[in-house]
């Protein structure tokens, strides 16, 4: 028998082939055999995203092992085929020290114009696409998930969360620290950095750091330093408030059976999935959404699906 429920209201029912066909909108067209096998085998966006993901990360790698100019660098800081590319947060970093040093102005071009380039191009993608499309230390946590909700559906250990805000002490802290210290002191701690780094120079023992941070996610909290800590994430949430791409939820495909919220990397920006809760026939997820494309897969009604705003689906 599935574990799944569907939550109608303060009452909850088994998901049966009986309560399928009583479901509103689109699933009430799909046997359970039929949605079952949807909701497993679709993994489109999934492979999709961990390809890609996988492809930029090795050619950081063999751009540096074969001394090809093609990606160099690191996720810190790194030149696309000679062009600057510049991590945000580690800009905010330099900028704050800069300002208050009154060197702002030996900030040279390529650091104005790196910061621009990824600015546009991760706020054209939206979200905070670029921990679930390019960050290797969100693939380790994926998988770190995967193991911890094992654990916790077998009732071996008790699922912890923390409110969504505190990425930003976390922001605002490690920028105080920068300008205290006048060192970026957030890149000694970062794990994306830290694991693109040992990929591509060799490992560390700041990779023991990052074990510590795994372990944590696996025994602790689900994804504790994707949600709660890392201020590149946060950074890239602010940036993608206003973009133009975005999963779009049509109301009147929704069936309520919250699988999308299950597989969700950050589940609060599906809150109007629940029956009742959503305010009009068409929504669209807010900046958090990593884009990771994991709703779109499971979701049998075809629900959700990545779009412009304004424009139809793209996916």
């Amino acid at each position: 028998m599935l574990s799944e429920y569907i939550s109608n209201g303060k009452n909850k029912s088994p998901l049966t082939p009986k309560s399928i066909d009583k479901m509103p909108h689109t699933l009430a067209g799909l046997s359970f055999k039929e949605w079952r096998d949807a909701r497993k085998s679709n993994h489109k966006m999934r492979n999709i995203r961990w390809s890609v993901l996988v492809f930029m990360n090795l050619l950081f790698v063999f751009s540096f092992w074969l001394d090809l100019s093609v990606l160099e660098g690191s996720l810190s800081g790194s030149r696309l085929v000679g062009f600057y590319l510049m991590d945000p947060f580690n800009a905010l970093q330099l900028l704050a020290i800069s300002s208050t040093t009154g060197y702002v102005a030996m900030l040279t071009m390529n650091f104005f114009i790196g910061l621009a380039t990824i600015l546009i191009f991760w706020f054209i993608m939206g979200g905070r696409s670029f921990c679930s499309w390019m960050c290797p230390y969100h693939f380790l946590a994926e998988w770190a998930e995967k193991v911890h909700l094992y654990l916790v559906n077998k009732k071996k250990i008790k699922a912890r969360t923390y409110h969504i805000g505190l990425r930003f002490v976390f922001l605002a802290g490690f920028i105080l620290l920068a300008i205290l210290t006048k060192n970026l002191v957030f890149e000694n701690l970062n794990v994306v950095g830290i694991v693109s780094k040992g990929m591509i120079y060799g490992p560390s023992l700041l990779l023991l750091w990052v074990l510590a941070i795994i372990l944590f996610e696996v025994f602790v909290s689900r994804r504790f330093w994707c949600r709660y800590v890392c201020p590149i994430g946060a950074t890239y949430s602010l940036v993608g408030k206003l973009s133009p791409v975005a999963v779009k939820f049509e109301h009147d495909k929704c069936g309520y059976c919250l699988e999308c919220q299950k597989v969700c990397l950050v589940p609060h920006e599906l809150w109007f999935v629940k029956r009742g809760a959503a305010t009009q026939d068409i929504h669209f997820v807010g900046s958090d959404c990593t884009r990771c494309g994991l709703c779109v897969d499971v979701c049998p009604g075809h629900a959700l699906n990545y779009s412009v705003r304004g424009a139809s689906s793209i996916m």
